[in-house]
């Protein structure tokens, strides 16, 4: 899950939330218009060799993290696209998140990406000029502007009943005269489309195929259009809920959120990986891996070369651990350094090293602690995958759990 201004945790463990019942169709009183039907062809981009990268916009506060880091990092040699988190949805309409930011926060020259101190008196400050400054250094680079989230998933109800409005606030917002020129698309990120995340979402099982579609209609061919999705593959899962396979011929791609399967939200255990590749002997719930995600969406018509692997650049923990192995009891979450139960991939990699491997994946267990994430070595193993599969690239969640030098990043290829 992607949430906005919590420090970086996803997935959430609300387990009423997790098996509340999906409802019945919603209200879409807009669903019909022609422009929510327009079928126009998505940009067309190379299979393969995507790499997009999350950055968060709360990351320039307690995580000191900014545009410069991912230039200083290496990883914008690497990255062909970012995605830039989040922007709120209110009211039905694309909404700022962090205005600040986004736009106002000044930056000295130490902290820009060319060494150039912001003045008081330029018209844009903040992420978005440095974004502007990133993509002067790598003109190759994309950025989307990615809406929604964990946190402010809960406005898509009300943009559901009028796709046509909601698409056209977004592209006003994204394309504003102040920023035109940062943005090369949107990012959808709805959790979740009639089912659960936060909060509940009832539209109907056609209200995000009618959204997609007006939000590509409104933004044309010329714009990328893309979305985060669930990954829970399991039978009458959030896959099931909506029309996925039918608005795919929206969008660009797809991100699959193939990570947060299983984390300390079951405060006892059974341990487990939170982002398994593969299924293993004593996994605790059968469609929780990347493979039975992406092989439930190509097997419902979506192309393999609109689906990227989602990989996150942080572990999840749980602690009064007694066993190394996966499928041990636990007392709780484990301590991380903004969250209880995850901590980013940079800490855990010297605090708590990996001991060993469970499907596809890494975990790691020291002093009563049990902790799953990727290592440089472990992505090797998705990329191959990846590959194998012919899927149209990468995602990373997100760049700040990286190390200062971009260990996890370069393993991506």
């Amino acid at each position: 899950m992607l949430r906005p201004h919590l420090p970086r945790a996803r997935f959430k463990a609300l387990a009423a939330a997790a098996c509340c019942a999906v409802l019945g169709a919603g209200l879409l009183a807009s669903a019909g218009s022609a422009a929510a039907q327009a079928d126009v062809t998505p940009h067309t981009t190379a299979a393969g060799s995507k790499v997009v990268g999350y950055f968060t916009e709360w990351g320039v506060y307690d995580r000191n993290y900014h545009v410069k880091n991912v230039e200083t990092s290496g990883s914008a040699d690497r990255l062909t696209h970012i995605n830039y988190a989040f922007g709120n949805v209110q009211g039905g309409k694309c909404a700022m998140g962090d205005s600040y930011a986004a736009t106002d926060k000044a930056y000295t020259a130490d902290q820009s990406v060319d060494g150039v101190a912001d003045t008081w008196d330029q018209p844009l400050r903040g992420n978005f000029n440095q974004l502007l400054k990133l993509k002067k250094r790598h003109p190759g680079l994309k950025v989307l502007w990615s809406f929604g989230g964990w946190t402010w998933s809960g406005g898509f109800t009300e943009a559901a009943k009028n796709p046509a409005a909601f698409a056209q606030s977004c592209y006003d917002l994204v394309e504003n005269s102040r920023w035109a020129d940062v943005f090369d698309g949107i990012d959808i990120d709805w959790e979740y489309p009639n089912a659960c995340g936060l909060t509940c979402d009832t539209s109907g099982r056609d209200a995000y195929r009618n959204l997609m579609a007006a939000v590509r209609a409104k933004f044309g061919s010329g714009s990328l259009v893309t979305s985060a999705i669930p990954a829970d593959a399991s039978a009458g899962g959030k896959l099931d809920a909506a029309d996925y396979a039918g608005a795919a011929k929206y969008v660009d791609w797809y991100n699959p959120m193939t990570y947060d399967y299983f984390g300390a939200w079951d405060a006892k255990g059974p341990t487990a990986p939170h982002s398994p590749l593969t299924a293993y002997d004593g996994i605790p719930k059968a469609g929780y891996t990347t493979d039975a995600t992406l092989t439930k969406l190509k097997g419902a018509g979506v192309p393999a070369s609109k689906l990227l692997l989602g990989i996150g650049f942080y572990g999840r923990g749980w602690t009064g651990v007694k066993q190394a192995a996966p499928g041990g009891t636990a007392t709780g979450p484990a301590a991380g350094k903004y969250e209880q139960g995850i901590d980013d991939y940079k800490e855990l990699r010297t605090r708590c090293p990996a001991t060993g491997t469970v499907g596809g994946t890494a975990y790691a267990y020291c002093g009563g602690d049990w902790w799953s994430y990727d290592t440089p070595a472990t992505i090797a193993g998705k990329m191959d995958y990846k590959n194998r599969q012919g899927l149209g690239g990468t995602f990373l969640w997100e760049l700040s759990g990286d190390t200062a030098n971009g260990e996890l990043i370069k393993a991506v290829g």
